[in-house]
């Protein structure tokens, strides 16, 4: 493989922009990026490094994001390496404004920017519908179709949808 020899900055931003649009692999819709899960992409000589914090210890796509994020690199034609950070811990505050309208507008409703109060703890959010915008709703399971989000049902247009669940 041959390293592109351009500017560091020009280099930087290149790398930025191939691992920034990786998508999630649990919610397609939204990129790394828009989820603030890709913390940093700098670059150390010839090599880009992609600094990405998990969503919780225990995401089981924590790896396949890593990998993903690696692929892309590559494919830019930057040689890699990739650098778990865990502190501080990934908050669903780090999500775009972008990316809770992407997440919208696949029918997922977007957490509330609370990440750190007791409402969030313990589930006492309003969550509105993200089709109808009604916040006639109620939770039918703690757990969605991933561990990071919660069933709700809208009680005005009578749909089912995933909340992502603030963290």
């Amino acid at each position: 493989m041959t390293v592109v020899s351009i500017g560091k900055a020009d280099a930087r931003k290149r790398a930025w922009e191939a691992a920034a649009a990786v998508p999630d692999p649990e919610v397609p819709c939204v990129t790394v990026a828009d989820l603030g899960i890709l913390r940093s992409v700098e670059m150390e000589g010839d090599v880009a490094v992609a600094r990405v914090t998990p969503t919780y210890s225990g995401c089981p796509a924590t790896l396949a994001i890593e990998m993903a994020i690696e692929v892309a690199l590559r494919e830019a034609g930057f040689e890699v390496r990739i650098e778990r950070v865990i502190a501080p811990a990934w908050t669903t505050d780090w999500i775009t404004e972008e990316g809770r309208e992407k997440l919208r507008a696949y029918g997922i409703a977007p957490p509330v920017d609370a990440s750190n109060s007791v409402r969030s703890l313990f589930g006492e959010t309003v969550v509105a519908c993200p089709r109808c915008a009604s916040t006639e709703t109620e939770r039918i399971s703690e757990f969605g179709s991933t561990p990071c989000k919660a069933l709700y049902r809208c009680i005005a247009c009578k749909e089912p949808f995933d909340y992502f669940k603030c963290l």
